[in-house]
């Protein structure tokens, strides 16, 4: 099986790349990136350069089975890839997010919920509404040229090679200043996937007939709080980390304001949730329980705030 995977070196991408050699000898497997972090010691040929440049895009010369798609952020990503590419394109698969859906429904959201037009404020705005495009750029696109595609909807993701200032930035604390904060005011619940989860579903979806015109929500099945996201963090760490580390009571705003990462939903106004319903009964996704997803991410960046 022939597959092109537009980005691919990072976090998401970089453990699908890694899921998928190590599962699927079978796959040849081209990564187009900007080239930041060479994917090449896992026998993949890659190509560097930007997504919207016609002369690298022409480098993609073949047909391929499968187009997966992680870093579409806005308006013309997608249609750029599709028409420029020579070969035929088997089934385009979007990476996109659950911040698509329209907000302040107060209901768990399935597949089927509307997507968010509403335009925000700030980088988050900017994302959702990328996102937003990407979709329906998609849907139009693949239906003009008759291509299937298949939308991937992960909640928050977390695991190994995550180096966003999520999960690794309170781990980087407990592990070298040996303090954690705790948030006094935080009234978020949050969904979390972890990355190999969110991996497996892509490896599901490739060539699945079945996931044809579809699209799926990816997340694990605990809804988290601040609270009980810390209270995990100190249960997984190693017992001489947790002895030693100090509990600073501090507010959301106030956490801000000393760039503390506030990096999940903190207020009651901002809760999304999601089910992860339709993955399981049709692609058979089975989630990493939530300590356990911990448990491995802590020993991940133990390896690397520790040396």
């Amino acid at each position: 099986m022939n597959i092109l995977v537009i980005g691919g070196s990072y976090f998401y991408g970089r453990v699908f790349v890694m899921e998928a050699v190590r599962e699927h000898s079978e796959y040849h497997m081209t990564l187009l990136n900007r080239g930041t972090y060479s994917m090449e010691e896992f026998g993949v040929s890659q190509i560097t350069g930007d997504r919207h440049d016609k002369d690298v895009l022409a480098e993609c010369k073949e047909d391929y089975d499968a187009v997966v798609d992680f870093c579409a952020y806005g308006a013309g990503d997608v249609p750029d890839i599709i028409e420029n590419l020579k070969g035929r394109i088997g089934q385009y698969i979007l990476i996109s997010t659950v911040d698509a859906y329209e907000r302040g429904s107060n209901i768990v959201m399935s597949e089927d919920h509307a997507l968010e037009h509403r335009i925000f404020a700030g980088e988050a705005g900017a994302y959702i509404a990328g996102k937003v495009a990407a979709e329906e750029e998609l849907l139009k696109v693949c239906g003009d040229r008759n291509i299937p595609y298949t939308i991937l909807r992960p909640a928050i993701l977390y695991g190994p090679y995550n180096y966003a200032p999520r999960e690794s930035a309170y781990i980087q604390m407990m592990l070298t200043n040996h303090v954690l904060p705790r948030f006094i005011d935080a009234e978020g619940r949050f969904q979390f996937t972890y990355v190999k989860d969110a991996a497996q579903a892509i490896l599901k979806v490739i060539g699945n007939e079945k996931a044809y015109g579809q699209a799926y929500n990816l997340c694990q099945d605990e809804v988290v709080t601040y609270e009980s996201f810390l209270e995990m963090l100190k249960e997984v760490a190693d017992s001489g980390v947790t002895e030693s580390l100090q509990e600073i009571p501090i507010t959301v705003d106030s956490a801000m304001a000393q760039q503390i990462p506030v990096p999940f939903p903190a207020t009651a106004e901002e809760i999304q949730l999601c089910s992860n319903e339709k993955s399981k009964t049709e692609l058979g996704m089975e989630y990493t329980d939530f300590e356990e997803g911990m448990r491995r991410t802590y020993n991940a960046f133990k390896r690397v705030f520790t040396v």
